[in-house]
């Protein structure tokens, strides 16, 4: 078949190719019954691609776009996995950004996102993030937002989260039951809200079973990243803090880095240190020793950011209001071992 051309259809109409395109992309400075007889005949001959056209008639885009700040992260391929696998049953395709954990770059990701027009966002937020206009624009376009995983309690939109402070508070509790005293936590960056909470969680499971806080034992890992995890175990163990008995970090791979320093410089793990991570990637499965975790339920995270999603774009469709809704997903711990 013969590949239509935006030369053809102007031809065709009379009109410019320009005219042709802005037509197709709704801009505002052509008249309705020209974008609708481009429209028409731009779909009569099956011009590809079609979607401008699509969108026109529908008012929908059949587009989604997703912001994580990694890709690569087990935790953010499994709900991306989910997400996909929901979309493309919807007849949804998805734009899928990564932030670097830039919120700057966030933040014309985002602007992008709505310049394609798509009919809904989903995002976990970029470390750092203090100034959310750019998604607080989203919600003003009338444009569904649902945030998942690290998220802001300053807007007003649909979240999916895990209890940060209840899974944090349940591995300091499990530590210090089997016996440990000094814990050192491997924290995230100080923003993000699953951050503080899992903080919150560490000093109040401290506090409940009578011991003191020292901030001492509290390093920063703002990229939660294994070379963090290292240099952080590293430092550690070069300040003499031979009296610590365990370590507690903020993701899984944060928690492998520290096991290497462990592993190099003999120290016995768990007899020395234990040490817990957070996450359940799969290589804390095949690390020696296997590592202690909390299982997050990544997939169903993603199965439920996207559910409430579609939800918000059916309401908007229909010219419902959408109902803001909070979902908590489920955690456990996985004991290895590392503990």
């Amino acid at each position: 078949m013969k590949k239509i051309t935006l030369k053809e259809i102007a031809q065709t109409l009379g009109i410019s190719i320009s005219t042709v395109s802005k037509a197709l992309k709704d801009y505002p400075d052509v008249s309705l019954s020209t974008k609708q007889k481009v429209v028409d005949l731009a779909e009569s001959l099956n011009f590809s691609p079609n979607s401008f056209a699509q969108s026109l008639r529908s008012k929908e885009s059949k587009t989604i776009g997703v912001v994580v700040p990694n890709m690569v992260h087990y935790y953010f391929s499994s709900i991306l996995d989910a997400i996909l696998k929901e979309s493309n049953k919807k007849g949804y395709m998805v734009i899928i950004m990564q932030s670097n954990e830039d919120h700057k770059l966030e933040e014309k990701q985002i602007n992008l996102l709505l310049n394609k027009g798509v009919d809904g966002i989903l995002i976990s937020m970029a470390n750092g993030s203090i100034n959310f206009e750019y998604l607080q624009r989203v919600l003003d376009f009338g444009i569904p937002l649902v945030l998942f995983d690290k998220i802001t309690k300053l807007l007003k939109c649909s979240k999916v989260i895990i209890n940060d402070n209840k899974a944090s508070y349940d591995v300091v509790t499990y530590l210090i039951k089997n016996g440990c005293k000094r814990i050192a936590y491997f924290r995230g960056d100080l923003n993000p809200q699953n951050s503080i909470d899992r903080f919150l969680g560490y000093k109040k499971a401290l506090e409940d079973n009578g011991i003191q806080f020292d901030s001492s034992l509290v390093y920063l890992s703002p990229k939660a990243n294994f070379e963090e995890g290292y240099a952080n175990a590293k430092k550690l163990i070069e300040e003499d803090q031979i009296d610590v008995d365990a370590i507690y970090t903020f993701t899984d791979l944060t928690a492998i880095g520290a096991i290497t320093y462990l592993n190099e410089k003999n120290i016995k793990i768990p007899d020395e240190i234990a040490v817990f991570g957070f996450s359940n990637w799969f290589m804390s499965s095949v690390i020696t020793p296997t590592l202690s975790t909390v299982e997050q339920n990544a997939y169903k995270t993603g199965e439920k950011a996207i559910e409430l999603l579609f939800k918000e774009i059916d309401s908007k469709q229909k010219g419902e209001p959408s109902k803001e809704r909070t979902i908590t997903i489920d955690t456990e711990l996985v004991i290895r071992n590392s503990t």
